[in-house]
């Protein structure tokens, strides 16, 4: 069953068939949005970061030498893991695109640096590859630092240094308040809580949004759904919902909280004289269950904005924005095309008012106010980002479902010009999500009728593995969640994989104590242990990908994209669990050498360290953390 939006702003859900984590994919920074600045402030700086500063110093020192034209725009120079991890630890492109500027052969320049590079302590080889590009095997003491540097900062490490109390808006969810969440909101609503994790792990001040589409003909149909119901809950027979209502047992309730407040007083009454009251408490009722279905999957909003209250007795906000565009000179009388694939008898060709979206980059100019003088959709979409701006919001995020794409570029123009383009609008779309079982589409939910409900799902598999499939893949690339798989034990569910993984950390930590009673975690005979015992090339395999994790988190909050720290967490518990399979078949490898207490707490400083940032890791995408799986 393919689910996807079904009203405003709704969204999707699924699983990824396990795969190898893709180390270059995840530190691209494709499409950078909110700036991640750098400094000074952390004990533990970004490795790519570091050397990529190094890079940009052995530039600049090389021109004062008169090695290199001075003034060379570094720009486009970066520092990334090798394509073949047998190239080394960290490669750069410096080379390459300097050399057009300094007109001088890629490898010419490459040497230099070479050379410049090659200097540092820590740096065991430089190598010059190809036309040029330059790979970097770094000493072995360094990756060591790492764990120190992991067990020191603690849930700390990681975090990248950004502009004090930055704001951001993420508005996320945002369904129609017509019935439960049901399946296809549940991957929008699990990315936006993510991302807002992530950009508050990356020092950001967010704010988490929910717009209340309360203002629609949609609410209306609610009401009198509603009112079906209430006089269902006074006895009668209503038989079949009619076509156009909402069918489904979730509005059992409503009627009967109205029956027991009311009576049969509403029973004599016009449409007109109950609708307004049945739709206030039919939302409210709604919003409630809505609350109750997020907190569910442990997602909270800090803010439920109402489309409603943007026109009030005192304050009319659609108008006020549409005369702040028409100030701009951003309004027009005119005439639309038809649109595109729609039958010519279906639309009116008439003057309209219209906002100049194309001088944004949108493909039409949009419609503020319908053939009967009220207020279009889009009118009060700018309103409420108008709202948004008002409020000091200047880095915005919205998360869409897969029907609302055609809504990014009116949104994107409106915002332009309401702010002078100094705001920032990103707009992250959810694909659609396949429910299975066993391979077979799951079918429709009695309780609501016409979907599966987000409730039902987790009550069945949990928050945890809902939370982790859903973002266990690019928001944009469709997903397939079925119940079996996200269920069972194997390497091919990930989140178990990844769980598994803090739990045995925590296993080694309980079994070290029958060999050393006084190695409890944390105790300074593991934080103080001697590094240096760590030789095999497993356990500096996993030292370098606990240095990966801050930049992971930087690209993965510049790009939006927390899919990247669940490829990351994945391929660490791979390495992990492949660490402990070494030890099974190697006794020498194991994590507890009962014969040799050093080693031993070595080793475990480094079980340590994996532990603190799959349970990091994991708390910034809302997953628990286990100490043992049952």
């Amino acid at each position: 069953m393919a689910v996807d939006v079904f009203c405003h702003r709704r969204r999707p859900l699924i699983v990824r068939k396990a795969a190898e984590f893709d180390q270059r994919i995840a530190f691209r920074h494709e499409t950078p949005r909110l700036p991640i600045e750098t400094g000074s402030g952390l004990k533990q700086m970004n490795i790519f970061d570091e050397f990529q500063a190094r890079v940009l110093a052995a530039v600049e020192a090389l021109g004062a030498a008169g090695q290199l034209p001075a003034g060379l725009d570094p720009s486009h120079v970066s520092v990334e893991p090798p394509r073949d991890a047998g190239h080394g630890d960290m490669a750069t492109n410096a080379a390459m695109v300097l050399a057009k500027s300094a007109r001088m052969k890629p490898r010419d320049i490459a040497e230099k640096l070479a050379a410049e590079l090659a200097r540092a302590d820590d740096v065991q080889r430089v190598d010059v590859a190809g036309p040029g590009f330059l790979n970097l095997t770094l000493d072995t003491d360094r990756w060591r630092g790492i764990v120190s540097a992991v067990l020191e900062e603690g849930a700390d490490y990681g975090r990248v240094d950004v502009a004090a109390g930055r704001k951001v808006n993420i508005e996320y969810v945002s369904a129609n308040p017509t019935g439960p969440m049901h399946v296809g909101h549940c991957r929008g609503a699990v990315f936006g809580d993510a991302l807002a994790n992530l950009l508050a792990f990356a020092g950001f001040d967010v704010t988490r949004e929910y717009y209340i589409n309360d203002a629609g003909a949609q609410v209306d149909v609610l009401a009198r759904s509603a009112y079906l119901r209430y006089r269902e809950a006074l006895g009668e027979d209503i038989g079949e919902m009619p076509e156009g209502l909402y069918p489904g047992d979730y509005l059992k309730p409503v009627g009967e909280a109205l029956a027991a407040t009311h009576g049969r007083a509403l029973l004599d009454l016009p449409e007109d004289e109950w609708l307004g009251d049945l739709r206030k408490v039919a939302v409210a009722m709604m919003m409630d269950q809505i609350r109750g279905d997020l907190a569910a999957l442990n997602i909270k909003h800090d803010v439920f904005f109402p489309e409603s209250s943007m026109i009030t007795a005192e304050r009319d906000e659609v108008r006020a924005t549409i005369d702040e565009l028409a100030a701009k000179g951003l309004v027009y009388e005119g005439h639309l095309p038809p649109p595109k694939g729609e039958p010519s008898e279906d639309w009116e060709d008439r003057e309209q008012t219209l906002f100049r979206s194309t001088d944004f980059a949108d493909d039409v100019d949009r419609a503020l106010l319908k053939s009967d003088g009220s207020y279009t959709y889009f009118a009060a979409d700018a309103a409420y980002h108008h709202n948004k701006l008002e409020r000091g919001f200047l880095n915005l995020i919205n998360v869409f479902g897969a029907d609302h794409s055609g809504y990014i570029k009116r949104i994107t123009a409106v915002v332009k010009a309401l702010s002078d383009s100094e705001a920032e609008l990103d707009i992250k779309v959810c694909q659609l999500v396949n429910l299975l079982r066993d391979g077979q589409p799951v079918k429709m939910s009695k309780r609501a009728g016409t979907f599966v409900t987000l409730r039902e799902v987790v009550d069945e598999v949990g928050s945890d593995a809902v939370r982790f499939m859903m973002l266990y893949r690019k928001n944009n690339a469709s997903l397939e969640f079925d119940f079996a798989k996200v269920t069972e034990q194997s390497k091919d569910n990930a989140v178990f994989y990844v769980q598994y993984a803090h739990a045995r950390t925590r296993s080694a930590h309980r079994n070290v104590l029958e060999a050393f009673p006084d190695m409890s975690y944390g105790c300074a005979e593991i934080t103080g242990a001697d590094l240096s015992l760590l030789v095999d090339d497993g356990e500096i395999a996993l030292m370098k990908r606990l240095a990966f994790f801050p930049a992971i988190m930087a690209a993965a909050a510049e790009a939006h994209e927390p899919h990247r720290l669940a490829f990351y967490l994945y391929d660490l518990a791979a390495a992990f669990h492949g660490q402990w399979s070494r030890g099974n078949d190697s006794p020498h490898l194991r994590f507890i050498q009962a014969q040799d207490k050093g080693l031993t707490a070595a080793r475990m400083a480094l079980v340590e360290a994996i532990a603190q940032i799959l349970s990091t890791g994991l708390g910034v995408l809302g997953v628990h953390a286990p100490d043992e799986m049952r």
